[in-house]
C-alpha cells in the first residue's frame, strides 16, 4: 500500500486506547481525591496481605497503555514516512514541539498563577523540572519536592525523553532497525530485572525505580510490535488476532479495572504492554476484536485525551474546593466529585481543542509527510489493515 502526502493514515480503535486509559487515569485521580479530602475508606481499593490499602492500578497502567500506543504509532508513521522520504529528524521535532509544548506551556502557567494566586508553597528547584520536561526525576530522586497541580506531568517527560533519540534509530534501514529495537526491549527488560534484584538484595533502589518511572522498554513494546505489524509478520498477527488471545487480553483489562492484576511485580508493566500491542493489533486489523474502540464517543474522547489528561488535575483541585464549601454528606460529594470532575475534563480539553490545540495541529501538517487521521483535519484517509 503507498500513500500520497495528502492523505492519512488511519490506523482503528487508536483513538479508544486513548480513551480508555486517559479515563483511567482521571478516575484513579478522582478516587485519591476522595480518600484524601473526603474520608472515602481507603480499603475501597482493597487490603494488601501486610494489612496496608491498595494503591490503584488504574493510573499506573493506564500510562502504560499510554506509553505503548506511542511506541507503536510514532514508529509506524516513521516506517510510512520512509516509503516516502527519508526520515526528516527536524520535521519530526518540530512536530513533535507543536503537538506537545503549546499546551504542556499553558498549563504550566495556569498552575503558576493559581499557586500565586493562593499562596500555596512554590519550590523553584522542583519546578525546574517541569519547565524542562524533565518532570519524571523528581519521582526518582528522594528529596524533591512534587508539585500538587503537576505530579502528573513525569509521563509527559518521559516521551519526550523517549521522542529525543528514538527518531534517530528509526531511521535507519528497516531490517537494522528491527534488529536495534528487539535488542533495545530485551536489554531494558533484563537490565530492569538485574536492578530489581540490587533493590531487593542490597537495597540500592534508585536504578530500579529509574526504570521503573521511565518504562522506555514499554514503549520499545510498541515500537517491536509496529516494526512487526508494518513487515506483516504473520505470526505476530495471528497471535494476537487469535480470538483465544483477545479474550485473555480483555480480562487482564478487567483485572486492572477491579485492581486485581498481578503476575510478577517486576514485569507487571511489561506484560500489560504486550496486552496492550495485542489489543492494538487486533483493533487496526479489526480481526476477533471482542471491544469495538472505533466508535464516535471513542474517536471524540481519545482526540481530546491529551487535554483531558493535562488538565485532569486542576479541575479536581478546583472541584473539591468547591465541595468543601457545600455543606452535604460526604456520599454526595463522591458522587459529585466524579460527575464534576469527569464532565469538567472533557469540556475544558474540547475547548481547549477546538480554540488552542488546533491552530497548532494545523501547522504541524506542514511539516509531516505523513499524517495521522486522528488528528488531522479535512484530510482524505487511507485506513490500515492486514
Amino acid at each position: 500500500m503507498s500513500i500520497s502526502t495528502q492523505k492519512a493514515v488511519h490506523l482503528s480503535g487508536l483513538n479508544g486506547f486513548r480513551a480508555l486509559a486517559a479515563t483511567g487515569v482521571v478516575i484513579s485521580h478522582i478516587i485519591i481525591s476522595a480518600i484524601t479530602e473526603f474520608g472515602l475508606n481507603p480499603h475501597i481499593l482493597g487490603t494488601e496481605p501486610n494489612g496496608e490499602a491498595k494503591g490503584l492500578q488504574l493510573a499506573a497502567y493506564g500510562v502504560t497503555i499510554f506509553f505503548v500506543l506511542s511506541g507503536f504509532l510514532i514508529t509506524f508513521l516513521l516506517l510510512k514516512e520512509k516509503e516516502l522520504q527519508p526520515v526528516n529528524i527536524k520535521h519530526f521535532y518540530v512536530r513533535r514541539i507543536l503537538r506537545i509544548w503549546p499546551l504542556y506551556y499553558l498549563y504550566l502557567v495556569i498552575c503558576l498563577i493559581v499557586m500565586f494566586a493562593l499562596a500555596m508553597p512554590r519550590d523553584w528547584t522542583s519546578l525546574s523540572f517541569y519547565i524542562f520536561m524533565v518532570a519524571n526525576v523528581p519521582l526518582i530522586v528522594k528529596g524533591i519536592n512534587i508539585p500538587l497541580l503537576l505530579g502528573h506531568y513525569w509521563s509527559l517527560g518521559v516521551e519526550e525523553q523517549f521522542y529525543a533519540f528514538w527518531p534517530w534509530i528509526a531511521k535507519q534501514e528497516n531490517s537494522r532497525l528491527l534488529k536495534w529495537a528487539v535488542g533495545l526491549t530485551v536489554g531494558l527488560i533484563i537490565l530492569k530485572m538485574v536492578f530489581w534484584q540490587l533493590s531487593t538484595r542490597l537495597g540500592i533502589d534508585t536504578p530500579y525505580i529509574a526504570l521503573s518511572i521511565t518504562r522506555f522498554q514499554c514503549m520499545m513494546i510498541g515500537a517491536v510490535g509496529a516494526i512487526f505489524f508494518y513487515m506483516n509478520n504473520g505470526r505476530l498477527i495471528s497471535l494476537a488476532t487469535n480470538l483465544f488471545t483477545q479474550i485473555i487480553c480483555w480480562g487482564v483489562i478487567l483485572f486492572i479495572i477491579a485492581n486485581r492484576f498481578h503476575i510478577a511485580s517486576v514485569l507487571d508493566h511489561e506484560i500489560v504492554s504486550v496486552v496492550t500491542l495485542f489489543l492494538i493489533i487486533a483493533q487496526v486489523t479489526r480481526k476477533n476484536r471482542i471491544v469495538n474502540l472505533d466508535n464516535p464517543l471513542c474517536n471524540f474522547l481519545g482526540k481530546i485525551s491529551f487535554g483531558i489528561y493535562v488538565y485532569h488535575m486542576l479541575v479536581i483541585f478546583a472541584v473539591t474546593k468547591v465541595l468543601e464549601l457545600l455543606p452535604i454528606e460526604n456520599n454526595w460529594k463522591y458522587v459529585l466529585l466524579t460527575v464534576l470532575v469527569m464532565g469538567g475534563s472533557v469540556l475544558v480539553a474540547y475547548v481547549s481543542y477546538q480554540f488552542f490545540e488546533k491552530r497548532f495541529l494545523v501547522l504541524k501538517h506542514n511539516y509531516s509527510a505523513v499524517n495521522s487521521s486522528d488528528t488531522a483535519e479535512k484530510t482524505p484517509e487511507v485506513v490500515v489493515s492486514k
